[in-house]
């Protein structure tokens, strides 16, 4: 089992900050989402930055979610620390 998110932060380019329950600390893009279905209405930065850490994966307050799988393998490691 990959490790689950346990903290996130919204990035102005679309990108969440991950912070894996193995330390890790992981950048995943969201830009190639953004034009497909449920998530086309995170265009909208406002809404973009109610992401939070939900049961190991993420979630936006209209309930929008990724797999937290996706969230780990599709994300690459951070150059630098975040400081969530």
């Amino acid at each position: 089992m990959n490790p689950r998110v346990k903290e996130v932060l919204a990035n102005r380019d679309y990108s969440l900050c991950l912070v894996f329950t193995n330390g890790e600390e992981r950048i995943f893009d969201m830009k190639p989402y953004l034009t497909t279905g449920i998530f086309q209405e995170l265009k909208d930065w406002n809404l973009f930055r109610t992401v939070k850490p939900f049961l190991g994966s993420v979630q936006w307050i209209h309930e929008q979610d990724l797999c937290p799988d996706t969230l780990y393998l599709e994300s690459v490691p951070c150059n630098s620390g975040m400081a969530l």
